[in-house]
C-alpha cells in the first residue's frame, strides 16, 4: 500500500494520486514508470523534475531529460517553469534525442572527423548524395533506388551499425552484397563534405562515447539524473547511448507503455523497456494505472484485448468514472456501407447536439479514407484529414491525376508540368525548359511544343528519344480511353509509365502506403462509365472547401492519434487482412501481430465516452474484392464490455467462435477476383438489392456454418486455397482444417476458403 498524502507535501504534489506522488518522490536509482493510457503521465513527470530541481538534489545543468518530439519538450519545459520559475531555463540537457545529440556533437565533432560547424543534411541533400555515390559505384539507380539506400542506412544507424559493423548478411540487401560498402563511401563522403545526417548526431556521439573513456566519464559525470519520455519508442542507439551515460549515478527515471509500442518500422524497440529491470537490477517499477480519460467499459475491452499479448509487463488500468455505454460492434455487407453507416451516425450525434470536433475515426492504412471522404463530401459531412493529406491531394494521387488530365484534355499544360519528368525519365530542367520556350513562342500548348522539338536538334540525343517515347505513350494511352474501362486505363498507365515499378523499388513502408492509395484510387475509379465522368467528380472533390470554419470531423491513421483523445471514436476497417494487416503479418509473424495488437488497444483507448468498430464482409483492396472474416481483434475483446450490432441476416457473431487460440494468423482471406461483391445499392435507397444467387449461397454457408465444418470434406482430400495453393487435408476440427500446401507447407485455414482439387 501506498502511503497516504502528506500535509507538508509541497504543492507541485498536491492532487496526485498515491502511484503518481511515489514515482515524483521515488528519485535515487533506477525507477521504470509504467504509464498506462491516459493516467497522467506527463503530470508526473514534470512534477519529478520539479522535485529534483527544488530540492536541491541536481542543479538544472545536471539533468539529462529527453523527450521524442519538440513539442514534447516545449511543453515539459512549460510545465516545470510553471513549477519551478526562471530555474528551467537553466536546463541546457532538455530536449529531443536528436537535439541533445547534436549539442553533444558539436563539442567533439573533431573526435569524428568532422568540424564543429558541420551541415545536417535533410532528406532531399541526403537523397542527392545518395544517387552520387551509387552513379559512382557504376549502378543502376532504377533498380537501386537511392531511396531504398536511404532506408536501410537509417535502420543500420537506429541499430547503432556503423560501416564496419554491417555483416555479409544485411550487405546482401541491397545491390548483391555492395550495402556495407555504399554505406562506407556515403559516410566518407559525408565527412568530406563536413555534414552528417540526423541518423549520424547519435550514432557518432555512442561511438565517441565507447571510444574515448574521458568523454564518457565527463558526461556520466555531469548527468546526475536522467529522464526519458516515451522510453518504449527508443531505438537500439538510443537505448545503448542512453545506458552509457545512466551507469555512473543510475539515477535514471524511464516513463513509458510497453502496450503502446507501435513504431517499429521506424526502428523502436519494444525490447528495451521489457529488460528494464535487467539493465537496471533493483529498478522500482510503478505502475500508473488510474485512467483519467475513459469508460470502464472501454478500458475493460481495451484490457482484456491486450491482456492476449504475451511480450508485455502487465498493468491493468481502471477509472472512477461511471460505466457508459459498452464498445459498439457493427458489422456491415462493404466498405461503401461502413462509410454510409459512420456518416448516419454522426449525423445523429449532430442532432442531439453534440459537436463533430469531440469525434474521430481512426483507420489502420491511409487508403481507407477515400470511401469515407467520397461519401461524407456526398452528404455535406465536413471533415479533416490529420497527419496527412486528403486522398485525393497526396502527392503520388495528384500524379495519377495528372497522367489521366494529360490523356483526357492535352492542352492541360499544368498536368504536362507535373509528369513530364515524373517518374524520372532522363529530362533535365534545360530540355523542359526549351519545351516551354517554344510553346509560348508559337501559342501552342506543351504537348504540341514537345511533339515539335523532338524532330529538331534543339535537344540532346537522350532527351529527344525520352520525350519522344513519351508523346508516343500519351498518345497510345488516349487510343485506349475508348477501349479500356477508367480502372483498366489509370492501372495501365501507371504500368507502363514505370511509376509504380520505381515505388516497388524502394520496398519500404512509405511506398508500399503510396501503392496502396494507388489501388485505391483504380477501385474508385470502377464506379464511372467515362474517364471524363470520374475527373469532373475529382473536381467537386477538390473544390469542397477544406479551409471552412466550424467544427468537423477528424479522420486519421491510428499511429497518427497516439497521444490523442475524443469523446467518440470510430474504428473502421476491422477485418483480418485490413487489421491486423495482412503485409505486417507476412514481414513480422506473430512479433508484429502483438504490435498489431498493441495499435489496437491505442486505437481503442483514444475514447472517452463512445467507441465503435466496424467491419465489413467484403472488401476492396488491391483492385479486388476480398472476401472478409472479423478481425481476431474483435473476438479477443470480453463479451462483457461489447455489445454486437449487424446489417447482416443472423449468425454474425458466430466469427467470433472461429478464433482459437492456434489459429494460424497468415490464413484468412480469401481473394476475389470479380468487379463486385454482387450486392448493389437499390436506386434511390439506402438499401441493398438481392445479390446473385452464387454469392447469396457463399455469404451464407460461412456465417451459418460457426464450427459445424462442412460435410464435403474428409482426411486425405486434396483441396485449393487462394493464396496457398493446393493441398491435402492432414486434419479437421470443426470448420477448420489442417492442411499439408505443397508449396507452403501445413498451414490451418478454415474450411469455406478452400475448394475441392
Amino acid at each position: 500500500m501506498n502511503a497516504p498524502p502528506d500535509l507538508h507535501e509541497p504543492a507541485y504534489v498536491k492532487g496526485l494520486n498515491a502511484p503518481q506522488r511515489e514515482a515524483v518522490l521515488t528519485v535515487d536509482g533506477p525507477v521504470l514508470m509504467l504509464a498506462g493510457a491516459g493516467t497522467g503521465k506527463t503530470a508526473a513527470l514534470t512534477a519529478r523534475l520539479a522535485h529534483i530541481i527544488a530540492t536541491r538534489r541536481a542543479w538544472p545543468s545536471e539533468i539529462l531529460a529527453v523527450t521524442f518530439t519538440n513539442k514534447a519538450a516545449r511543453e515539459m519545459r512549460e510545465r516545470v517553469g510553471r513549477i519551478i520559475g526562471d530555474a528551467v531555463e537553466g536546463m541546457p540537457w532538455l530536449g529531443t534525442f536528436h537535439a541533445i545529440g547534436a549539442k553533444m556533437l558539436r563539442r567533439h565533432a573533431e573526435l569524428a572527423g568532422l568540424h564543429s560547424n558541420f551541415t545536417i543534411l535533410d532528406t532531399d541533400d541526403q537523397l542527392r548524395l545518395l544517387k552520387q555515390v551509387i552513379q559512382l559505384a557504376e549502378l543502376d539507380e532504377k533498380r537501386w533506388p537511392a531511396k531504398q539506400l536511404a532506408g536501410l542506412i537509417d535502420q543500420w544507424k537506429n541499430k547503432g551499425l556503423t560501416p564496419a559493423d554491417v555483416d555479409a548478411g544485411e550487405s546482401e540487401r541491397f545491390a548483391n552484397g555492395r550495402g556495407g560498402e555504399l554505406y562506407g563511401i556515403y559516410q566518407d563522403r559525408l565527412k568530406t563534405l563536413n555534414a552528417c545526417d540526423f541518423g549520424d548526431l547519435l550514432l557518432h556521439m555512442l561511438t565517441i562515447l565507447r571510444q574515448h573513456r574521458d568523454v564518457l566519464e565527463q558526461y556520466q559525470q555531469r548527468f546526475k539524473f536522467i529522464l526519458v519520455d516515451e522510453y518504449q519508442d527508443t531505438n537500439s542507439v538510443q537505448y545503448l547511448w542512453l545506458r552509457l551515460l545512466a551507469q555512473r549515478h543510475k539515477n535514471i527515471c524511464c516513463v513509458g507503455d510497453d502496450d503502446q509500442s507501435i513504431y517499429s518500422w521506424r526502428g523502436a524497440e519494444v525490447a528495451n523497456i521489457l529488460k528494464f529491470e535487467k539493465d537496471f537490477p533493483g529498478a522500482a517499477v510503478i505502475r500508473l494505472e488510474q485512467n483519467y480519460r475513459s469508460t470502464p467499459h472501454i478500458l475493460g475491452a481495451a484490457s482484456g484485448l491486450i491482456a492476449q499479448n504475451a511480450g508485455r509487463l502487465g498493468k491493468t488500468l481502471w477509472t472512477e468514472v461511471d460505466a457508459g455505454e459498452r464498445v459498439q460492434i457493427i458489422g456491415v455487407w462493404d466498405g461503401p456501407e461502413e462509410a454510409r453507416r459512420i456518416g448516419e451516425l454522426l449525423e445523429s450525434h449532430q442532432q442531439r447536439g453534440g459537436s463533430l470536433d469531440e469525434c474521430a475515426i481512426l483507420v489502420r492504412a491511409q487508403f481507407q479514407t477515400r470511401e469515407l471522404e467520397d461519401r461524407f463530401i456526398a452528404i455535406g459531412m465536413p471533415y479533416k484529414i490529420i497527419g496527412g493529406f486528403r486522398f485525393y491531394e497526396r502527392a503520388e494521387i495528384r500524379d495519377a491525376l495528372a497522367y489521366l488530365r494529360l490523356v483526357n484534355q492535352p492542352a492541360d499544360d499544368l498536368a504536362f508540368e507535373r509528369i513530364v519528368n515524373v517518374p524520372k525519365r532522363g529530362l533535365g530542367d534545360k530540355a523542359v525548359a526549351k519545351v516551354q520556350m517554344l510553346a509560348r513562342a508559337e501559342q501552342v500548348s506543351l504537348v504540341t511544343s514537345a511533339s515539335r522539338i523532338v524532330d529538331t536538334d534543339e535537344l540532346t540525343p537522350q532527351a529527344r528519344r525520352s520525350l519522344g517515347n513519351f508523346i508516343a505513350d500519351l498518345a497510345r494511352w488516349r487510343e485506349l480511353v475508348r477501349d479500356l474501362p477508367p480502372a483498366d486505363l489509370v492501372r495501365t498507365i501507371l504500368e507502363e509509365s514505370g511509376y509504380t515499378t520505381v515505388l516497388q523499388a524502394e520496398k519500404s513502408v512509405e511506398a508500399a502506403g503510396r501503392l496502396e492509395n494507388l489501388s485505391e484510387l483504380a477501385r474508385a475509379m470502377e464506379e464511372y462509365d467515362t474517364l471524363g465522368a470520374f475527373l469532373e467528380h475529382v473536381s467537386l472533390v477538390m473544390d469542397n472547401d477544406s479551409a471552412a470554419d466550424g467544427e468537423k470531423v477528424t479522420i486519421m491513421t491510428i499511429h497518427a492519434a497516439k497521444g490523442l483523445e475524443f469523446d467518440q471514436v470510430y474504428l473502421a476497417g476491422w477485418e483480418e487482412g485490413v487489421f491486423p494487416s495482412q503485409r505486417a503479418l507476412d514481414e513480422g509473424g506473430l512479433k508484429s501481430l502483438e504490435e498489431e495488437r498493441r495499435l489496437a488497444y491505442v486505437a481503442i483507448t483514444r475514447a472517452r465516452r463512445l467507441c465503435t468498430i466496424l467491419h465489413a464482409a467484403n472488401r476492396r483492396i488491391y483492385g479486388q474484392w476480398t472476401s472478409s472474416i472479423p478481425s481476431r481483434f474483435i473476438a479477443e475483446l470480453p463479451a462483457e464490455h461489447i455489445v454486437e450490432q449487424t446489417s447482416l441476416s443472423g449468425g454474425e457473431s458466430l466469427w467470433r467462435a472461429n478464433w482459437s487460440q492456434s489459429a494460424d494468423p497468415f490464413a484468412h482471406v480469401q481473394r476475389g477476383t470479380g468487379r463486385g461483391p454482387g450486392w448493389q445499392r437499390a436506386a434511390g435507397s439506402g438499401t441493398y438489392s438481392p445479390a446473385p444467387q452464387r454469392l447469396v449461397e457463399a455469404r451464407s454457408s460461412a456465417v451459418s456454418l460457426g464450427n459445424k465444418g462442412r460435410s464435403d470434406l474428409s482426411l486425405g482430400q486434396r483441396v485449393f486455397h487462394q493464396k496457398f495453393g493446393y493441398g491435402v487435408i492432414a486434419e479437421i476440427e470443426g470448420n477448420k482444417l489442417e492442411i499439408d500446401f505443397e508449396q507452403s507447407g501445413r498451414k490451418r485455414v478454415i474450411d469455406s476458403f478452400v475448394t475441392i482439387a
